[in-house]
């Protein structure tokens, strides 16, 4: 499963991202890494972008930007 495709109340752990260079440091710079759980806090209207709880940190991230992270449903 990919970080776009959770629901909002689900929470999951990053397994694996394949995003190209420069959009995989931003994101691993927001705290997106291996092995970190993640929670599926809001959607907008429009269903992109969707807002996640990162360590602590609500981040909005867009469907093209995290349709790359793995996840793992817990």
């Amino acid at each position: 499963m990919y970080l776009c495709d959770m629901e909002v109340g689900n929470k999951a752990i990053i397994k694996k991202m394949t995003a190209n260079n420069s959009i995989k440091r931003r994101l691993q710079d927001l705290g997106l890494i291996e092995g970190t759980v993640v929670e599926c806090v809001l959607k907008s209207p429009f269903k992109d972008p969707k807002a996640y709880l990162i360590r602590g940190a609500l981040i909005a991230i867009r469907k093209e930007d995290c349709s790359n992270i793995e996840v793992e449903i817990i």
